[in-house]
């Protein structure tokens, strides 16, 4: 379903662009660009962003078999955000455990309290952080906006299955271009 509005209050979910696993020089530097132009676009109208990271393996059989073992610790700076998001002092952060940026967070504490009905999420991995969190998302009640240029995954076959299989049972899908156009007509 492609973009019908943007809510008075929506916000940007910006999911694991962080130098552990998009650092500058990686495949993710066009999600990074789209990312980063989503993000000036929202604070340039006082909408909030809200910066997601990584910094812990989930534990379980389940990482287990993904050949990452429970307990395993990431290397100092894996979970700083990339330099080129241009974090703000305004952000908001918010680091998760597992694939879903609302799991154990207060992620959906902190969009209430802001007043937001709707989300914009962007980010890696299609697949995995940015499903995850679209789907928990439509279960805590918002309404989901996939900026689906935005955001890739290491498996070409799981991003293309979760754009055009997934996402549109789930929210709607535009363009960078798209949803600027109308944060900006709507402001």
């Amino acid at each position: 379903m492609a973009l019908s509005t943007v809510d008075p209050t929506p916000a940007l979910i910006v999911i694991d662009l962080q130098q552990g696993i998009a650092p500058a020089g990686s495949p993710f530097d066009p999600v990074v660009e789209r990312s980063a132009r989503l993000a000036d676009a929202f604070r340039r109208h006082g909408l909030p962003v809200i910066l997601v990271n990584v910094n812990a393996v989930a534990p379980g059989r389940t990482e287990a078999a993904r050949g990452v073992r429970p307990g395993t610790v990431l290397p100092d700076g894996f979970a700083d955000l990339v330099d080129e998001l241009g974090a703000q002092p305004g952000d908001l952060r918010v680091t998760k455990r597992r694939r879903s940026a609302f799991h154990d967070t207060g992620l959906d504490t902190l969009l209430r309290d802001h007043g937001v009905t709707q989300v914009v999420l962007t980010g890696v991995s299609t697949g995995s952080g940015v499903e995850s969190t679209a789907r928990s998302a439509v279960d805590h009640g918002y309404h989901v906006v996939l900026a689906t240029d935005a955001m890739d995954d290491p498996d070409a076959v799981i991003h293309e299955h979760s754009v055009r299989r997934v996402f549109p049972k789930l929210g709607e899908t535009a363009t960078t271009d798209e949803i600027i156009a109308m944060v900006e007509a709507t402001r």
